[in-house]
């Protein structure tokens, strides 16, 4: 499936010692190189990861600084960004890398596709999800249908292209918008979103969701 491709798997982390060794254990073993950009976790999240052969990588100002610097950091030719609370399942690696081989710049998981599904977003998360889809839709002439879902595969060089910036959840609002503006080749591809398994999430659904209708308007 890899298709002679080095794959690297970037996973932000913040006191995830429960989560993440059932993450690292689940990862396919042709996996080149795992990078954990941890926010300083005063739990045992990093000797976990270390154990596990994992880098480890410092960031504390957010999902989205510790996204860009796994992407900028990252060797593989394929990069997969995973969360660390179990909800990603890895058996959809498949449909990530497969959107990679065939051609296209950004993969994108999506829970609102034929085969895609969530256990863990309440109406009003799914309400604000859709109006931001809408926007970006109309706006930039896409057709997404999934918008702040962290469980995306891109190739390095587009990594590269997008120039990201959002150091928030943001972040993948600001991927999606940009690489519409710079005429990348996407896909969706189905996904399903499991609920965290242990412990409880950083999202604040509406301090974040005014995050992201600023990035939007950032990016007009």
């Amino acid at each position: 499936m890899r298709d002679n491709k080095s794959i690297s798997v970037i996973i932000p982390t913040l006191n995830e010692e429960k989560n993440l060794p059932i993450v690292l254990a689940s990862l396919p073993k042709y996996i080149d190189e795992v990078l954990i950009i941890d926010g300083y976790s005063v739990d045992g999240t990093v000797e976990i990861a270390k154990r596990h052969n994992a880098k480890v990588i410092y960031s504390d100002k957010g999902k989205g600084a510790a996204l860009i610097k796994g992407l900028n950091m990252a060797k593989g030719d394929i990069i997969i960004m995973m969360d660390a609370d179990c909800s990603h399942r890895v058996n959809e690696f498949d449909l990530l890398i497969g959107g990679i081989n065939a051609g296209y710049d950004l993969c994108m998981g999506s829970r609102f596709i034929q085969g895609g599904g969530t256990e863990d977003m309440p109406w009003y998360r799914v309400f604000g999800n859709k109006f931001f889809v809408f926007l970006v839709n109309i706006i930039w002439r896409m057709n997404y249908s999934d918008l702040c879902y962290g469980y995306r595969s891109l190739t390095r060089e587009a990594a590269k292209r997008l120039e990201l910036k959002s150091e928030s959840f943001a972040i993948e609002t600001e991927m999606s918008i940009k690489a519409a503006k710079k005429k990348l080749k996407v896909i969706e591809v189905p996904s399903f979103e499991k609920k965290r398994k242990f412990g409880h999430g950083n999202l604040k659904t509406f301090k974040h969701g005014f995050r992201i209708l600023m990035r939007i308007a950032k990016e007009l």
